[in-house]
């Protein structure tokens, strides 16, 4: 999910009463709707079961730590000795530690500056005259992948405090939503969109209030995100059927598609660009909400458009901004597409239409839109719900803030 932004202190301001139940009934609506989905689509431990056909490794197979002592160039039996690399290993672990054995590197463990010292893993495959077979199985990278993640909550905790550790209480929460419920139901067969829609839902009612607190400007972001995920499944849908995209993009789809064949891939498409709406949304809304608290605290004798119309200079230039990390995020994951582009002798307009382009297309622009929306539609959401225009002298009626105790 994309990164939030803290306020501060949220100001004291006067709020409309029938704008704060027509907000809070919306809200309390369509979160009750989004558990009571979660709960009727949660895949059963039988269904996932029986949907999962796991891969397993031929009888005897191990796997076991390895220290490189050495890296050659060439192998036996190489066709081309340039496109393969042989490493000399001692085994770490195991019933054969301190033995030691050759093994191959190639395709893409080619190019991975492996050096002696590195720690890899390695297969151990007997054969059936007696003799084992070494191969290379992967770069044990935990301990880097570990001090990466350490370095994020450290980093998040020590700029952001208590509002970037509990952004980060959000993100697991929305992690398990998604890794436990969402990908477990898609995989039995359950219906995508309405599981990435109930999903996400719940995954934006956690990750907002646990992160800005609960009070009626994070219910107007809140309020605001949940109409622009609708705006990006609606366009998403559409855009899927009338393109006729299968969801099957390259290999992966097809190898997905033999061990889960209950998948439907045009369903999985439409997931993950509900999903991969989700954290920009919530970064614009939440700051529309924001800027609509803090001009109606700045200037409480605007009128309601007044608020509107400062609130939407804000956001276009957010909308500026945020388009372009939608664009380069996009371009960065299918950064290998693209190069593809670069060696055909078709015209690159013509290759846009084929699966593996024209999806990434449909998840930019939908995304995009939605987002875009998202600004008028919070904005406007949050310029209501803040109340009509009083004198600086007159006591608010209705406060967003607690009162003190």
């Amino acid at each position: 999910m994309a990164h939030g932004h803290s306020h501060g202190p949220v100001p004291e301001v006067a709020v409309g009463q029938r704008a704060r139940t027509t907000l809070i009934g919306f809200l309390a609506v369509v979160g009750v709707i989004a558990v009571a989905a979660m709960i009727w689509l949660w895949p059963s431990s039988t269904e996932l079961s029986s949907a999962l056909q796991k891969v397993g490794d031929a009888p005897g197979v191990t796997y076991e730590d390895a220290t490189i002592n050495s890296v050659a160039i060439g192998c036996a039996d190489a066709i081309d000795s340039a496109a393969c690399k042989t490493a000399n290993v001692t085994i770490n672990d195991g019933a054969y530690a301190g033995e030691t054995a050759d093994v191959v590197l190639s395709g893409g463990s080619v190019n991975n500056g492996l050096r002696p010292g590195d720690i890899i893993e390695i297969a151990r495959v007997p054969t059936g005259d007696g003799e084992v077979v070494y191969s290379f199985s992967g770069v044990h990278r935990l301990p880097v992948l570990i001090a990466l993640a350490v370095m994020f909550v450290v980093a998040v905790v020590a700029v952001a405090r208590l509002r970037g550790l509990l952004a980060l209480v959000g993100l697991a929460a929305g992690a398990w939503i998604l890794l436990g419920f969402m990908l477990p139901a898609v995989i039995v067969g359950k219906p995508g969109m309405a599981v990435a829609l109930a999903g996400s839902t719940v995954i934006m009612f956690i990750v907002l209030y646990i992160a800005h607190g609960i009070s009626l400007r994070t219910s107007a972001a809140l309020a605001g995100t949940l109409l622009g995920l609708a705006v990006i499944t609606g366009l998403g849908a559409i855009s899927v059927e009338m393109a006729r995209l299968s969801g099957f993009a390259d290999e992966n789809e097809y190898d997905l598609s033999q061990l889960a064949p209950a998948i439907n891939f045009q369903d999985l498409l439409m997931v993950g660009i509900i999903i991969g709406g989700l954290g920009v949304l919530n970064d614009v809304t939440i700051t529309q909400a924001s800027a609509a608290w803090e001009l109606r605290a700045a200037a409480p004798q605007w009128t309601r458009m007044q608020v509107f119309t400062a609130g939407m200079r804000i956001g276009r230039d957010h909308i500026a901004s945020t388009i372009y990390t939608i664009v380069f995020a996009y371009a960065g994951s299918a950064l290998t597409i693209i190069l593809l582009l670069y060696f055909t002798a078709r015209d690159t307009i013509a290759l846009l239409g084929q699966e593996m382009f024209a999806g990434e297309v449909v998840r930019t622009f939908a995304s995009a839109i939605g987002l875009i929306l998202s600004v008028p539609l919070t904005t406007g959401i949050a310029a209501i719900t803040v109340g009509p225009a009083r004198t600086p002298d007159e006591e608010p009626k209705h406060s967003s803030a607690p009162s003190p105790a």
